[in-house]
């Protein structure tokens, strides 16, 4: 998988012009900023190949020693949709009866959230992704991984962008402990949960809230 410290070549680097820049730069903010989170999803499915590719996108992350520390199990047989929906809101139903600070609670309730995810089984896709805590070697030995979640979490936010360039809406979904998916979807140990992404379309008449983004002067500093 990973290439000897002695192997390189010449990085393919396709310098732009200063206005090609900022246009490209202009333009993909503006692609991005449509994205929203929905919860609501339509049936209707979409080629695997588009999940495919997008995936092959994510797998292009960096990370810790080129170890890419990720597995992603997609998922649109019903039947384990369906399990995936009965564990995820059992724990749901915990966080919301009682498990989550009030002060979280208020905060939710804006988005409208509650225990009961229909979409778990109405998204024809869910891509569940796992951190690789460790490899293991041929002979069973434990090889280390680094910086797992930064990696796991940098490849996650490729496969959104990724999905919503492709046209695809999503939903982060991370119902705590994920544990279950372990067992649902027989993961071996050095597999921890860090994801459940629902993929598909719209549902007709999809709302979203009305939300802001922070302004650039909130979340960038100029030294």
């Amino acid at each position: 998988m990973n290439q000897k410290a002695d192997e390189f070549i010449t990085f393919p680097f396709d310098k732009k012009s200063s206005e090609e820049m900022k246009k490209k730069s202009e333009d993909f903010y503006k692609l991005v900023n449509q994205r929203r989170t929905i919860r609501d999803f339509s049936e209707e499915s979409f080629p695997i190949e588009v999940i495919q590719n997008c995936i092959k996108a994510a797998n292009t992350a960096p990370s810790g020693a080129n170890h890419q520390p990720w597995t992603f199990v997609v998922i649109q047989n019903a039947g384990i949709k369906k399990e995936i929906r009965i564990a995820a809101e059992k724990e749901e139903a915990e966080f919301y009866g009682g498990r989550a600070p009030k002060d979280w609670l208020d905060d939710l309730k804006k988005f409208g959230t509650d225990a009961n995810k229909p979409f778990l089984e109405n998204a024809p896709y869910l891509i569940a992704i796992f951190e690789r805590k460790f490899e293991i070697g041929a002979s069973g030995e434990k090889i280390k991984n680094y910086y797992v979640k930064e990696s796991v979490g940098l490849a996650a936010g490729l496969l959104i962008t990724a999905l919503h360039i492709a046209g695809v809406a999503t939903l982060t979904h991370t119902p705590s402990p994920m544990n279950f998916l372990n067992k649902i979807l027989e993961r071996p140990e050095n597999e921890k949960p860090f994801l459940l992404l629902v993929t598909g379309f719209p549902s007709d008449g999809c709302k979203v809230p009305v939300i802001k983004r922070k302004d650039l002067e909130e979340v960038m500093l100029l030294k």
